[in-house]
């Protein structure tokens, strides 16, 4: 093996994928093919031991309009030629080592998920978690997360519906930050990631490629805390006012026949971005790296093509009608640069100046291992689950007292103190705004109106991993039927350790 281990870790490719690779591909893969297997291949991109779990989940329904994972968000049909596309994911390591970048680039990422499909953003949630607060850690990432969410959501113009937060032991340091985009859009618009046919041009548009976020997907989300210093340029830095003209421009081209599809640079950044495209399209690709535009000077192709600068859309051009797609970037005053094309050989062919740096096939890129493990309930949880309640000592304090102490706490207290950061009332749409038991916001030209609400239940999850799931479902259903209105559709946020472990697997 010419890789050796201490790559392989860094990469979150474990020695037998790396065999696998190898005898699948016919040779040794280069650095810069390793990378690219690296990401694609990342239980964040490739979701290795979740997807067949996440297969299990109910999703037929005449309402769903997109397969679940097809696309970037899951597309819901509301009635009158209306649908919301919808999405929640989470930024949880950035937002520990840099928790307002990193809470404000998981916002600008959940966006661009939503507008690459033709839906105009209506609304934002989130779902919270941070150690107590009497620890001066704690209280860092709480307000710094809170910012960046404030801080990006409010330049964008997307209002802040709703959300949870919770404080808890188990998260201390580590916290939790989970964040939602809610879309809107007539059915007949929807945009999908595809390359179409071959021959149609890849365009890249907005901020310039840095090195920020290289490996954010395949090694940040494996990796622990030891070194903030080492792992914080891992970590993207946003622009929302960039985001914010992007939202505009994107949905400018969407309304017009020069482009077959819109994809984002999220996670992987133009690795993913692009290879999705092209899997979609059943297609290959090829990049010239030369092409990209970058802020930093003597970036490799492997570093432009792993980067993850935030506000970067890929745009799948018709031939011919690149000067029109231009055009309209140019009027929003960002950069637009054809970096690429569709091909018909299924190969994701990258090069620098003309020069082939890399070339694997698409298939190979989008096919990682699957697998199916027997989890093992963990030791500690038998105990838990058989602790009698009874022997619990009532607290020797009159009624009123301990009704005080417990409204006091801030799992009970008022979140006013963060919601109100946040602008909930741009846009005009909202009726009931944050602090409720769920949002409600009118659909603009007609008589329909949406609920939505974020919920969640670590203790009881941690305590039965089953019931907890169901719980987290009913409350969610509950809170929204709370404001009158019917539950149609669920999207989910999973929130768990290394799945390698057979005692984290049993709780997925």
């Amino acid at each position: 093996m010419s890789v050796d281990k201490e790559t392989l870790d860094q990469l979150a490719i474990s020695e037998a994928e790396y065999e696998a690779i190898v005898e699948r591909l016919g040779r040794e893969p280069n650095d810069l093919e390793i990378g690219l297997f690296g990401s694609m291949w990342s239980e964040h991109c490739g979701y290795k031991h979740s997807k067949p779990l996440l297969r299990m989940l109910p999703s037929d329904s005449p309402r769903m309009l997109v397969e679940p994972g097809a696309e970037n968000a899951g597309v819901v049909d509301i009635g009158d030629g209306l649908a919301i596309v919808m999405k929640i994911e989470s930024h949880n390591h950035p937002s520990a080592i840099e928790p307002y970048e990193g809470a404000a680039t998981g916002i600008g990422g959940i966006v661009r998920d939503i507008f690459a499909m033709g839906a105009r953003p209506i609304a934002l949630l989130n779902s919270l978690r941070f150690g107590p607060l009497t620890d001066a850690r704690n209280r860092y990432l709480f307000s710094g997360v809170v910012a960046g969410i404030s801080g990006y959501g409010n330049c964008i113009g997307v209002p802040n519906v709703g959300g949870e937060v919770v404080f808890s032991s188990t998260y201390s340091g580590n916290p939790l930050v989970n964040a939602m985009c809610v879309g809107i859009l007539k059915k007949g618009e929807l945009v999908h990631a595809t390359t179409g046919e071959p021959g149609h041009l890849l365009m890249l548009v907005g901020s310039g490629t840095g090195r920020d976020g290289i490996h954010g997907a395949s090694g940040l989300a494996s990796r622990s805390f030891e070194d903030e210093r080492e792992l914080r340029p891992t970590v993207q830095v946003g622009n929302p006012f960039m985001e914010k003209v992007l939202i505009e421009a994107c949905l400018e081209v969407a309304k017009t026949d020069h482009f077959i599809g819109i994809q984002d640079l999220g996670a992987a950044g133009l690795t993913s971005a692009s290879v999705e495209a092209a899997s979609s399209g059943q297609c290959g690709l090829d990049i010239d790296v030369a092409l990209v535009p970058r802020r930093a000077e003597g970036m490799t192709p492997y570093e432009v093509m792993l980067s993850e600068s935030q506000e970067r859309m890929l745009i799948v051009v018709k031939k011919g009608h690149e000067e029109q797609v231009k055009a309209i970037f140019d009027k929003w005053d960002l950069d637009s640069t054809v970096i690429g094309t569709a091909t018909g050989d299924g190969m994701a062919r990258i090069r620098d100046d003309g020069q082939v740096a890399g070339e694997v096939p698409v298939a190979l890129l989008t096919d990682p291992p699957m697998y199916r493990l027997k989890g093992v309930k963990p030791a500690w949880l038998t105990p838990l689950q058989q602790y009698d309640l009874e022997s619990v000592p009532l607290p020797d304090a009159s009624a009123t007292v301990i009704l005080r102490r417990l409204l006091a706490t801030p799992n009970i207290a008022s979140k006013e103190w963060v919601y109100r950061q946040y602008d909930h009332q741009v846009q005009t749409n909202t009726v009931i705004p944050p602090g409720g038991d769920g949002a409600v916001l009118r659909i603009k030209g007609t008589r329909r109106g949406i609920a939505l609400a974020t919920d969640g239940n670590g203790r009881i999850c941690y305590l039965d991993p089953f019931v907890g799931g169901m719980i987290a479902v009913a409350e969610a259903c509950r809170n929204v039927s709370c404001t009158g209105a019917e539950p149609i559709a669920l999207t989910d946020c999973l929130n768990f350790g290394n799945p390698e472990k057979l005692d984290v697997y049993y709780q997925l």
